[in-house]
C-alpha cells in the first residue's frame, strides 16, 4: 500500500517527505533523481501499541507502517507530457491513495512557479492534469473495446458503459472518486482521480488560510489537513524529550501523526494487535478482513491451519487491567472463521500445523 506526494514545484512535498520519515523510527529512503521517486517507509503512531507494550513489559515493540512516495513536482501539461508528466503520472498510477501539497504560506526566499501564492489555482492546475490524463486513458480504452464489442463479447459491452458513466464525470470536471461505486468497477483500469485524496495546506505562522481549498475537499469527496511543514521539519530534529516538550510548550500537536493517521484511513487500514512479553505487535489489514485472512498476515501457516481466535480489545484491558479479569467479565470471545477483526482487537490464533 503506497500513499503517492503530489504537488507543484517548490510547495514543499520534499520537506514534508523529508519530515515525515525522520518522524518514522524505520524510514527507509531510496536514491532520489528528477526521475525516480523518494520511498519512505513511515511507523504509524498509536498509542493503544504503546499501552500493550507497557503493560506486558514487552520486549519488543513492532508498529504497524505505511509508505509514501515522494513524486517529482508536477507542472501544467503534464498529461500531454510536460516536465517529464508522463513517468510523474505513472508514478501516481501506481499509487493506491494521493497526498496534494498545496501551498499557503508565503516566503519571497521560496520562489511559487507560477509566480505569486495562488492555493485555488494550483489545485486547479493539479487536479486537472490528473483529470486530462484521464479522460485520455479512459478514450484509449474505450477505443480498443470497440473490435471486441463487434465480436459480441457482452464483458466489453459492460465496461464501455462502465467508462462512459467515468466520462461524462470528467466532462463535468468530477473526479471519479465521487461516484464510490462506479470508481469500484473500474478499480483495475487505475484512474488517477479514483484513488482517495488527502489536502495538505502547507501554511506558515502567518498565512493559515486554507478556506480556499475547502471548496474543493467538499466537491471532491477528500480530506484536508493544515500543517506548517517548515515547523514540522525542525521539530523532528529535536531528540524525542525535546519535540515533546517543545510542543507542549507551543500547544502543538503533530501534523506529521494527522497526515500519517488520515492516510492509513484513505487506504481503508485498520490495526489489530498481538501482544505478550516477547513481543508487542501492531497488524495491518483492510476493513472487512476475516480472521483466517488475519491470522494469515502473521504467518500464511495460521491461515491454512486455522481453527478459532481468542479476541479481546484494547480497550477492555485497558478497564479491566489484566486478561484474568477480561475472561472473569465473559469479554474474551472465541470466534471462528466468520469473525470479521475489529480495529483495537488483541488477538491469539489457535491453528493446526
Amino acid at each position: 500500500m503506497e500513499i503517492g506526494i503530489v504537488g507543484l514545484p517548490n510547495v514543499g512535498k520534499s520537506s514534508l517527505f523529508n519530515a515525515l520519515t525522520k518522524a518514522g523510527a524505520e524510514a527507509q529512503n531510496f536514491p532520489f533523481t528528477t526521475i525516480e521517486p523518494n520511498v519512505g517507509i513511515v511507523n504509524v503512531p498509536d498509542e493503544r501499541l504503546d499501552f500493550l507494550a507497557s503493560h506486558y513489559k514487552s520486549a519488543k515493540v513492532v508498529p504497524a507502517t505505511i509508505k509514501f512516495v515522494d513524486i517529482a513536482g508536477l507542472v501544467k501539461g503534464a498529461s500531454k507530457g510536460e516536465g517529464l508528466g508522463n513517468q510523474f503520472l505513472g508514478h501516481i498510477r501506481a499509487c493506491d491513495a494521493i497526498v496534494e501539497v498545496v501551498r499557503v504560506f508565503d516566503d519571497p526566499n521560496v520562489i511559487h512557479v507560477h509566480g505569486q501564492v495562488d492555493p485555488d489555482n494550483d489545485v486547479t492546475t493539479i487536479n486537472t492534469e490528473l483529470l486530462l490524463a484521464d479522460v485520455e486513458q479512459a478514450t484509449k480504452s474505450l477505443q480498443a473495446l470497440e473490435e471486441k464489442i463487434k465480436r459480441g463479447d457482452k464483458e466489453a459491452v459492460k465496461t464501455k458503459s462502465l467508462l462512459e458513466g467515468a466520462v461524462k464525470l470528467f466532462n463535468n470536471d468530477q473526479p471519479l472518486r465521487t461516484d464510490p461505486t462506479l470508481a469500484a468497477e473500474l478499480k483495475a483500469f487505475q484512474f488517477l482521480t479514483a484513488k482517495p485524496l488527502l489536502y495538505v495546506a502547507n501554511v506558515s505562522d502567518n498565512s493559515a488560510d486554507v478556506s480556499a481549498l475547502q471548496t474543493y475537499v467538499n466537491r471532491e469527496a477528500a480530506k484536508l489537513i493544515a500543517v506548517n511543514v517548515k515547523t514540522e521539519l525542525e521539530v523532528v530534529d529535536l531528540p524525542d524529550l525535546e519535540q515533546q516538550q517543545f510542543r507542549q510548550e507551543l500547544g502543538l500537536q503533530s501534523g506529521l501523526d494527522e497526515i500519517i493517521r488520515a492516510g492509513y484511513e484513505l487506504l481503508d487500514l485498520q490495526t489489530f494487535f498481538t501482544a505478550g512479553p516477547k513481543e508487542a505487535h501492531a497488524w495491518t489489514i483492510t476493513k472487512g478482513t476475516k480472521a483466517p485472512q488475519a491470522a494469515g498476515k502473521i504467518h500464511t501457516d495460521f491461515e491454512r491451519g486455522f481453527i478459532r481466535a481468542e479476541v479481546f480489545s484494547v480497550e477492555d484491558l485497558r478497564q479491566l487491567g489484566s486478561e484474568k479479569a477480561i475472561r472473569e467479565k465473559g469479554k474474551l470471545r472465541s470466534e471462528g472463521k466468520d469473525y470479521v477483526v475489529r480495529d483495537g482487537d488483541v488477538v491469539e490464533f489457535l491453528f493446526n500445523v
